[in-house]
């Protein structure tokens, strides 16, 4: 019997090394970018979310359907969903405040994961890309606190405090590292 986490590694092989093999830069993030630098992962079903450029992601989808992954009907403006069987694969070319860049996956580090090394986004990106969403209907922050604790030593305090200063909510949370001694404590 196949494990879940062996196939959400295979499918997370899969995608990354077709868009390597095919020179389309990307990074991994999410719960997989949380698991490759050693983070808590939640109880959410399996699925692999990886950034790339605007520009690629017409070419990725190809590829990655020529690979063998079957996209369902319709599409989101900032990230195209395809499955490997039951494995959810988004090919995200935009967060919910900003495009991928080469800058945002320049910073990714390239980490062991599963089978393979893959570039994985830095742990402030993955931070500022969820807390920017945050508002009165997604203010959990039980899940966040649990990777700002145990990923805190590989955290750009600045680069989250700045990318995330218009945000209420992000300001309440990092109040709270804070207060808690997880952050640098630099307001």
């Amino acid at each position: 019997m196949v494990r879940a986490i062996d196939r959400l590694l295979g499918t997370l092989t899969l995608a990354v090394q077709t868009l390597q093999d095919n020179d389309i830069p990307c990074a991994l993030t999410g719960d997989c970018a949380v698991y490759a630098r050693g983070g808590p992962v939640g109880d959410t079903p399996p699925e692999v979310d990886v950034l790339l450029r605007p520009a690629d992601a017409p070419l990725g989808v190809s590829l990655l359907a020529a690979a063998g992954l079957r996209r369902p009907r319709g599409a989101e403006a900032e990230r195209v969903t395809l499955y490997n069987g039951a494995v959810r694969v988004d090919l995200v070319f935009r967060t919910d405040h900003r495009p991928v860049t080469d800058a945002l996956l320049a910073r990714a580090e390239r980490l062991p994961i599963g089978p393979i090394a893959a570039p994985v986004v830095s742990v402030a990106d993955l931070l500022v890309d969820e807390l920017t969403v945050a508002d009165p209907q997604r203010l959990d922050f039980t899940r966040l606190l649990h990777i700002a604790r145990e990923l805190r030593a590989q955290i750009d305090w600045e680069l989250v405090r700045a990318g995330t200063a218009a945000s209420p909510y992000a300001r309440a949370f990092l109040g709270l590292l804070d207060d808690l001694g997880i952050s640098d404590g630099r307001r």
